[in-house]
Order: C-alpha cells, then sequence, then structure tokens
C-alpha cells in the first residue's frame, strides 16, 4: 500500500498540529463519533504512520477535516495523536482553526464564528483575525464534569498519591500537590514521564471511567500534574502526560476543561471567572466557566479555552508499505 498525504504543519502554544489538508480515508457513520470508529477500526495505521516516529515524534498530534454532518455546522474534525484517536482535542482544535482559517480550508457561514463537530460532541467556536493571521481561537468545549475524587494509587518513589478524575473531552487523572507530592515545579518532565505510565496503568485496572452519553468514550488517557505558577500572574500551571512518553508543551484544552469542571465543583471557581493556566513550558490559556448545564443527571459546565496557534511549514508525506518497513511508524519507548 502506498498513500501520499498533504500535511499543513503548527503548533499551539508549543505543542505541534499536524492538519492532514489531503489524503484522509473516506469514512463511514452519521456522526463523528461513528466515523471515529470506522476509523478506528480500519484506518489507524494513519494515524501511526503520520503521528509516529520517523515522519512524527513523541509528541504529534494532528487532525482530518470532513464535512459536517448537520447542514447547520460548518466542519467537522476528526483527532489523532500518538496517545490514539481522541474524542477531543482542545490544542487541537486551535490550531486545526487557525491553519483552516489561514489555508482557506474553512468557509465559516458567519466570520468569526466556526461550529464544529468532534467525536466528544458540537463545538462553538470564535476565532479573532488581523489581515491572513488568526491572532486567538476560543472555544466552547463540550459538556465537562468532576467524575470521581479521592481517589488513591501507588506511585513509584512518591508513594501513595490521592487524585480526582474529570471529564473535558478524555478523562484526566489531576494530582494536585500533596504530602507525597510537593508539586510538578519540583519534578523534572522525565520523572513526570515514568511516573504517568506506571499510575496511568494502575488507575485504569482499578477504576472505570465511561461517558454517560457515549460508551466509546471511557478509560482515563491523561494525568494531570498540577503546582505553583511561573508567572505569579497566571491562575495555575500544570504538565499532562498523553501517549506513551510526552508531556504537553501547551496548557491542554480538554486537561483545562477537566481542570475547570474540578474547580467549580469543588467551589474554587465561579461562573464567568478567568482561569489562566500555565503549561510546563510557561504558555497560557484562558479558561472560563461559561455555563452550567446538566449532564444525564450530573452537574457538568460548559467551559471555554482560548489560546492562538502559529502556522510553520508545509508537508507532503508518503506512507509506502510496500517499500518501507516502518511505512506505519514505531515507538521507542
Amino acid at each position: 500500500m502506498s498513500k501520499t498525504f498533504f500535511c499543513v504543519d503548527a503548533h499551539t502554544c508549543g505543542n505541534p498540529v499536524r492538519l492532514v489538508a489531503g489524503g484522509g480515508p473516506q469514512l463511514n457513520g452519521s456522526n463523528m463519533s461513528e466515523k471515529r470508529q470506522h476509523f478506528l477500526k480500519e484506518f489507524d495505521w494513519i494515524r501511526t504512520g503520520l503521528m509516529f516516529e520517523p515522519r512524527g515524534h513523541d509528541m504529534m498530534s494532528g487532525s482530518i477535516l470532513y464535512p459536517p454532518h448537520d447542514p447547520a455546522n460548518d466542519v467537522a474534525v476528526l483527532f489523532i495523536e500518538t496517545s490514539g484517536c481522541l474524542p477531543m482535542c482542545g490544542h487541537g482544535t486551535i490550531g486545526t482553526i487557525t491553519i483552516a482559517i489561514e489555508e482557506g480550508l474553512i468557509q465559516p457561514k458567519i466570520p468569526g464564528v466556526i461550529r464544529m463537530e468532534a467525536p466528544a460532541g458540537l463545538v462553538l467556536i470564535e476565532y479573532k483575525q488581523e489581515g491572513k493571521k488568526v491572532k486567538s481561537v476560543k472555544l466552547k468545549n463540550v459538556a465537562s464534569y468532576l467524575a470521581a475524587e479521592n481517589l488513591q494509587v501507588e506511585c513509584p518513589d512518591l508513594g501513595m498519591l490521592s487524585f480526582d478524575v474529570a471529564y473535558g473531552g478524555n478523562f484526566y487523572a489531576i494530582v494536585d500537590p500533596q504530602e507525597n507530592f510537593p508539586g510538578l515545579e519540583n519534578y523534572t518532565a522525565a520523572q513526570l514521564v515514568t511516573w504517568s505510565q506506571t499510575i496511568r496503568k494502575q488507575i485504569n485496572e482499578q477504576y472505570t471511567f465511561v461517558h454517560p452519553q457515549d460508551a466509546t468514550i471511557n478509560g482515563c488517557s491523561h494525568i494531570l500534574w498540577t503546582g505553583k505558577t511561573i508567572d505569579p500572574n497566571s491562575t495555575a500551571r500544570n504538565a499532562v502526560f498523553y501517549g506513551d512518553k510526552a508531556i504537553d508543551r501547551s496548557p491542554c484544552g480538554t486537561g483545562t476543561s477537566a481542570r475547570l469542571a474540578q474547580w467549580f465543583a469543588k467551589g474554587k471557581l465561579k461562573q464567568g471567572e478567568d482561569f489562566v493556566h500555565e503549561s510546563f513550558i510557561g504558555s497560557k490559556f484562558i479558561g472560563r466557566v461559561e455555563e452550567v448545564v446538566d449532564l444525564n443527571g450530573i452537574k457538568a459546565i460548559i467551559p471555554s479555552v482560548e489560546g492562538w496557534a502559529k502556522v510553520y511549514g508545509y508537508n507532503t508525506i508518503k506512507v509506502d508499505a510496500e517499500d518501507d518497513p516502518y511505512a506505519y511508524g514505531f515507538q521507542v519507548i
């Protein structure tokens, strides 16, 4: 099998986004959740080929554009990255929309506004444009909620840790400062990655997390470590682990959504207040609780996340399984 893909590369606050603008597969399904399942069943080699080495790297993340299923919407997006085909990706949305507007891949029905279908649901987007450049993208994410509190897991070197689990488009185990973990600022990214690999496995063995409206969205996929901010004017800082050995260079959009849900549920954040979220490298998203909603009897929020992205290159990438033993990519753990 030989296939060529035309990609546009960008980064959102430091984390990569590779938009597949040409070569994406035709998928079956009446919505993006169903199409995600079709992709996972038959086309996951595209994800591994474009995201894993040698064409990608441990932090690589991307997306593929599709026509919307509802004519009232502007676009549908499938998210692909080293960690899998995600239900939702916040930094990926910011990067994808920036690329799509600047490259003319989307023609919004209303300038400055985009209705985007994701596997996790409908996401409402506003963007600010100056000339040909998109300066910022603000997304209203899917309903997010605190799924569990004060769970425990044994962590190598650190000992027993307490954590919460919140949903923001993916399920996050949130590890806040405590007796055995004084904060992320005391550790290297390598240490956080190593511990995350172990505790994520244990968490999924010990606990079950399933979205109340879509059983295909399940399991704890990300670990979110918290700690002191670099900028005293920021609200909070995080290091999000995803894939097999990646720390998000952006503040993480679905992770910010999950943390907003956690803080709101605990009374630490009010509706409408700005939540300035720092990444491991110090880049920032602005989060906000926009609405309080009911999600199958669960008190949830509609969070917004605002950030920026920069387009930096174009890639024509060939995946040739007839000639290349590493066509479908590999990882060195």
